[in-house]
Order: structure tokens, then sequence, then C-alpha cells
């Protein structure tokens, strides 16, 4: 059975974004890479959302944040890095970014995408769907470099209120 991701609730939400940047603190510290101030706070407006954002939605925080213009560039390297670092994730059929929840471990994403209110909800077991693409890819000679699997549909919440 797959398990989803815990959701944060807004009673608790500056504690989900202080674990998430501790996390991210560790993570860096074990691998031996830096966190550095601004890709830090890029991490913690992925976080403050909840919701997959795009990069200019991001820029467009950070230039109001600092009364000026932010690069697009300096947006991309801090989203790469933490990319690469397995602190966040990019939803390809959004075009936007989201908080990894468990940072710690190397793993593929499997999201399930609410088409109504863009809420990405990732699951956190999925040894069955890894086991299936490994044989799948297997079977015809592929060799996997990165997975990410993107559900998409309509959430409770989302059904409820049609």
């Amino acid at each position: 059975m797959l398990k989803t991701s815990t959701l944060c609730r807004s009673d608790h939400h500056q504690y989900c974004i202080s674990h998430a940047l501790e996390s991210a603190e560790e993570v860096c510290a074990q691998r031996g890479v830096r966190l550095t101030p601004l890709r830090k706070r890029v991490l913690e407006l992925v976080w403050q959302s909840h919701k997959p954002l795009g990069a200019y939605d991001i820029l467009d925080m950070l230039s109001r944040e600092d009364d000026r213009r932010a690069a697009p560039p300096t947006v991309y390297r801090g989203l790469d890095f933490l990319l690469e670092n397995g602190l966040i994730h990019r939803l390809a059929s959004l075009n936007a970014y989201i908080g990894c929840s468990h940072p710690e471990e190397p793993h593929a994403g499997y999201f399930m995408i609410c088409q109504q209110c863009n809420n990405a909800y990732e699951l956190v077991q999925h040894t069955a769907i890894d086991a299936a693409i490994a044989e799948e890819a297997q079977s015809m000679g592929f060799a996997v470099d990165t997975q990410m699997v993107e559900i998409l549909g309509t959430c409770a919440p989302c059904r409820a209120c049609a």
C-alpha cells in the first residue's frame, strides 16, 4: 500500500518549514556542500506555500523582499542546487517545484497532483512502483537515469466541494 507524506497542518506550518530547513542543513553537511543564505531562502519559499511554485513565482517573492529585481539565473542556480541535493522535486507537468518531505534518503519522486487546486502529494512508499519500472526497463534494455511519476486527478477536498 502506498502512503502519502504528511501534509503540514496550518497550525504547525512554521514547524514544518523549520523542520525542512533543519533537514536541509543536515543533508548538506553530510554531503559536504554549502547551503548558502540564498539557497536556504529559496528552499524556505518553496516550503512556505506547500503548493508547487514556478521559478518566476520564487523570483517575484525574492524581488519583493529585497526591493530590487533578483536575476533569473540566480534563482535557477539555487533551484538546481536544491534539486541536485534532493531537497526539492521538479514537477514537469506544472513546470514547478515542491519541497521534498524526506531528503535524507535519495529516492524517485511519485506525486498525486490535483488539477483543480494544484496541491501535490508525495508518495513515500513506492517499492512496488520501483520494481515494476525496473522490470519493464530491464526487459526493454532501457537504462533509467531518473524516475518521476506524476499522477493527475482531483483530490478529496476538491471533489467534496464539487
